[in-house]
């Protein structure tokens, strides 16, 4: 269905997981509304994809026999009304991770990876949270534990150091990095301890300097801003900030 992409390296396979990867999890948290609404129970049996353009999508699967590419599960959208929203979207989560993983091990087939290759591509895959994770909530769960064994110090000094910055608590949390103006390069190098293994709570990417962040409210995990479509202006004028998962904590009608 995507007219013959083909990655070759590890690191483009990598790349095209990633992107994959990206569009699912968008389509299971901040596009939730919309997926709910595409798996209509009274359709044919539908698929959910991933693209590598970081775009998703609801659709019959594949009519070619084989498939060009391994297909994902099918049907998704037969169950949705059989169970509990959160446990829908985890078993979609699940399938999803499996066919990714089928996907990006399929182009390390077809490229002729060896076991180094295919070794290293495991482990780059394996860094990042799996779908069913950020769903589920453990990768957030996972991000805490990791927060609540960090240095005493410096969680004290980050947090203090945000107070100042937003006595008022007007604005919702940006991240340290963008709320703590450095004094010097120590200080700098303090914040990258403290901080370098934060990870995005949609996407699972670790944090970068050059990028914005903004925490939750609610369950004080972090996201890209553009993640969960929040730019630094638009954030300025929010009070309150509620993560897409934390807003649709409700029951559906």
């Amino acid at each position: 269905m995507e007219g013959g992409y083909n990655p070759r390296t590890v690191e483009e396979v990598f790349r095209d997981f990633k992107g994959r990867r990206a569009g699912i999890v968008k389509a299971l948290t901040t596009d939730v509304e919309a997926f709910y609404q595409l798996c209509d129970p009274e359709k044919e049996n539908l698929c959910l994809y991933g693209f590598p353009s970081e775009q998703w999508e609801v659709n019959l699967p594949a009519e070619e026999v084989p498939p060009e590419l391994p297909e994902p599960a099918l049907g998704i959208n037969f169950a949705r009304d059989g169970m509990q929203e959160k446990d829908w979207l985890s078993l979609v989560a699940v399938h999803s991770d499996a066919w990714l993983l089928s996907v990006a091990f399929y182009f390390g087939a077809r490229f002729g990876f060896d076991k180094a290759d295919r070794k290293r591509l495991f482990n780059m895959i394996n860094d990042l949270p799996t779908i069913f994770e950020v769903v589920s909530g453990s990768a957030k769960k996972n991000q805490k534990e990791k927060g609540a064994v960090s240095n005493n110090h410096s969680s004290t000094k980050s947090k203090s150091n945000s107070k100042m910055r937003d006595p008022e608590g007007k604005y919702p949390k940006q991240h340290p990095r963008e709320a703590v103006a450095m004094n010097d390069d120590e200080e700098e190098e303090d914040d990258e301890d403290e901080h370098g293994e934060t990870l995005c709570g949609a996407c699972g990417a670790n944090y970068a300097s050059d990028e914005f962040w903004i925490c939750c409210d609610i369950c004080e995990i972090w996201f890209h801003g553009k993640c969960v479509k929040i730019t630094p202006a638009k954030a300025e004028h929010i009070k309150q900030y509620k993560c897409p998962a934390c807003t649709n904590k409700r029951a559906r009608p």
